[in-house]
């Protein structure tokens, strides 16, 4: 089942970001103000330790890891799932309301939209997520490629077949993506301390 936008009904469609802000890279900095953000922000306890604000130019992802559930020792894998679910369902319900304020704030302050996510032990859920369309041009061995994957019956369209191969690098070479994500805050960092920065102080 598709997981329904959690906000107010009439601004559900509205646009959330602001104008020439949507897709942009966002910076070192940025991701900083807004985990900052919402490190004051969020109740202190909601979540064991602080969560994880994820920052793109579209959406803010913010992922709380809830305390774990206490069961007796030897209960299956199984069982310990559904009990890591209810809690993190009940966690959703439960605060459905003041997590649409802060998501409200968020947005404006922000310009992009807020999903979040919650962790409890092995279990791990998205309430909702932002999808964006991403416009592309492909030649013909790729388009090969989206069409054999939806002939084989694993996706319904090109779109999907396309989101399918992103997953599957990110599963599988996802150590690498991390070690390149890293690499790019690096070099973030090292950009602003160059001498366009030390001008721009000295200007100001």
């Amino acid at each position: 089942m598709k997981e329904q936008q959690e906000g107010p009904p009439a601004r559900r469609g509205a646009r959330r970001h602001r104008p020439g802000t949507a897709g942009l890279r966002t910076t070192v900095e940025q991701r900083t103000t807004i985990a900052a953000w919402f490190a004051g922000r969020l109740p202190g306890e909601w979540f064991e330790g602080p969560a994880d604000v994820a920052v793109d130019g579209d959406e803010i992802v913010v992922t709380g890891t809830l305390p774990p559930v206490s069961l007796p020792g030897g209960t299956p894998d199984e069982d310990r799932a559904v009990a890591e679910g209810a809690r993190i369902g009940g966690f959703r319900e439960d605060t459905r309301g003041h997590r649409m304020r802060i998501a409200e704030e968020a947005q404006a302050a922000f310009g992009r939209t807020v999903s979040w996510a919650a962790r409890c032990g092995a279990t791990e859920a998205a309430f909702t997520t932002l999808g964006v369309p991403v416009m592309t041009r492909l030649r013909f061995a790729e388009r090969q490629v989206l069409d054999t994957l939806i002939d084989a019956g694993i996706a319904r369209s090109r779109s999907e077949a396309l989101a399918w191969c992103v997953e599957l690098v990110g599963r599988h070479e996802g150590t690498w993506i991390d070690e390149l994500r890293q690499a790019l805050v690096h070099v973030e960092r090292v950009r602003v301390k160059g001498p366009g920065a030390a001008e721009a102080g000295a200007d100001s």
